[in-house]
């Protein structure tokens, strides 16, 4: 789906939110559109629609939404903490006005988590660098049922189906 398309399906109390946000911080509104916009685009390359059912493709995409948050934002910013700072508060927001499953919320969120450790990790790799890396580590993802078995994966992507 488009990022259009997502911003559509929103209700007027969740654009709100994500408007304050951003209107908190407009100078990382590009940067971000734009890592939400590439990983999309390599998300729809690789793994055609499958990317968005709760599977490794799904923790792929988060992880990799996430440290392209970071890096884009990190220009702006100058600082590795704050763009982490600023992706965690994107990420967590989005994830609680989509109003997914608690379980799939969770999983998303772990996964988001993962990709900001990630980044912080791998600071001087080049993009397609971080992507290969990602592919690998998704491969290895954990299957998971229960929010208690994403605790015990603090470290490794995770997916439920």
């Amino acid at each position: 789906m488009s990022i259009w398309g997502r911003i559509t399906k929103l209700n007027l109390d969740q654009l709100c939110k994500l408007s304050l946000l951003f209107l908190s911080r407009p100078q990382y509104i590009i940067p971000t559109i734009s890592a939400t916009k590439k990983t999309l685009l390599v998300c729809d390359r690789l793994y055609k629609d499958t990317h968005h059912q709760s599977n490794k493709a799904n923790a792929f995409r988060h992880a990799l939404w996430n440290v392209l948050i970071c890096r884009k934002v990190m220009k702006y910013s100058k600082n590795k903490q704050k763009s982490v700072f600023w992706a965690q508060k994107v990420a967590d927001l989005y994830e609680k006005v989509t109003q997914n499953e608690v379980l799939d919320q969770e999983m998303d969120l772990h996964n988001n988590t993962i990709g900001r450790i990630f980044f912080l990790n791998h600071l001087e790799q080049k993009e397609v660098k971080i992507i290969d890396l990602l592919q690998k580590m998704s491969q290895k993802a954990q299957k998971t049922k229960k929010i208690e078995q994403m605790h015990q994966h603090k470290n490794e992507l995770v997916y439920l189906t």
